[in-house]
């Protein structure tokens, strides 16, 4: 990424409308429901298969600027069940980000287990394919755990492949590479599922606003 000399001075006449400005990521705003789910995880006698009901809501932020960078997101949270247990068996927040100026495409993630990631990765306003990585180690888009985590389950590397489809739906393979304390391979943990919209993106804030005030 070029850095600007001038790092300070923000954009001017930012567009309210974060749902018109969101480029790929327009394709995920809204809420999600996908029956479909399906993880392989570690366990001590080896890899778990697990089927998995998945709900995401997507809403979209305000414009957020970095001095000249700017981007248009999503917040998100995913809950997942499996049909055997109501306990969750996942729970994930994070932001959707797209910067128009250059494609970058910023997934951030935290999980209730200590740990959090930035995803990065580029599209076209029109991509109906989305990928971002992250990797153990790296400062700018790298994955960061707990002492337990990374010494037990390190995770070394993040992989998500976001396809969208004709009926409007869309699918995401999501594959994580760890090493797991004692093995002397690493495992690959896959989820992967395809959802649903059940419920439409609301305004973003300042986009209300403007609205209310006509």
């Amino acid at each position: 990424m070029d850095i600007p000399d001038d790092i300070f001075t923000e954009p001017e006449d930012v567009d309210p409308e974060t749902l018109a400005n969101l480029g790929p990521l327009s394709r995920l705003a809204g809420v999600w429901e996908g029956r479909r789910g399906r993880d392989v995880n570690p366990k001590a006698d080896g890899p778990e298969h697990r089927d998995y009901l998945e709900r995401i809501e997507m809403q979209p932020i305000d414009p957020q600027a970095n001095g000249p960078q700017l981007f248009y997101g999503l917040r998100y949270h995913v809950h997942i069940n499996t049909p055997e247990e109501d306990i969750t068996f996942h729970d994930q927040v994070g932001y959707w980000l797209w910067e128009k100026e250059t494609g970058l495409v910023l997934q951030t993630l935290a999980i209730p287990r200590g740990q959090i990631a930035i995803a990065a990765g580029h599209a076209e306003p029109d991509a109906r394919r989305l990928i971002v990585e992250a990797r153990r180690g790296e400062t700018e888009y790298g994955i960061c755990s707990t002492t337990f985590l990374d010494h037990a389950f390190r995770t070394d590397s993040y992989r998500l492949q976001v396809d969208f489809h004709d009926d409007g739906s869309w699918s995401y393979i999501s594959d994580t590479i760890l090493m797991v304390k004692g093995r002397d391979e690493s495992f690959l943990h896959r989820d992967r599922n395809r959802l649903m919209k059940v419920a439409e993106a609301d305004l973003n804030p300042w986009a209300r606003i403007v609205r209310d005030r006509g």
